[in-house]
């Protein structure tokens, strides 16, 4: 079973690029796909990102600058990704990588203009309140 689905292509490449941000994955029907990191942060198939129904997503915002710091295998049919801000649920089975490859062009185009709908931004999250100000003085004696 490749994926979720039975129909699913297995990957047969999968391959990490740092230094561009790009997860690379080729599979054995012959499609290639390169996934910029922060692709790969807002539109992970988790429920804090994608919620449990139809209307609950929440937007992420400033993911321009996240790392991918490992891609753990699971079990046959997806992969674990851990990313630099934390995030780390959510499992990008074959069939969603396929299925978000195909339409990483349309799905991109339509994040930023959500983004741009929200008054929000790739480069500063607006999703994680401000933490309380600190330094010199501001302890309680």
């Amino acid at each position: 079973m490749a994926g979720l689905d039975a129909g699913t292509p297995l990957p047969t490449d999968i391959v990490l690029h740092q230094q561009s941000r790009v997860l690379e994955v080729a599979f054995d029907n012959g499609a290639r796909y390169r996934f910029p990191f922060e692709f790969l942060r807002v539109y992970s198939p988790s429920a804090e990102v994608r919620g449990h129904g139809p209307g609950q997503e929440t937007l992420q915002s400033g993911k321009r600058n996240v790392i991918l710091n490992e891609v753990e295998p699971v079990g046959h049919y997806a992969l674990k990704l851990v990313f630099s801000d934390g995030h780390d649920s959510g499992l990008y089975s074959w069939d969603y990588l396929v299925e978000i490859g195909e339409q990483q062009d349309a799905l991109w185009d339509d994040y930023l203009a959500r983004l741009e709908a929200a008054g929000a931004d790739r480069d500063v999250d607006t999703t994680t309140p401000p933490k309380p100000a600190g330094g010199c003085g501001s302890k309680a004696h």
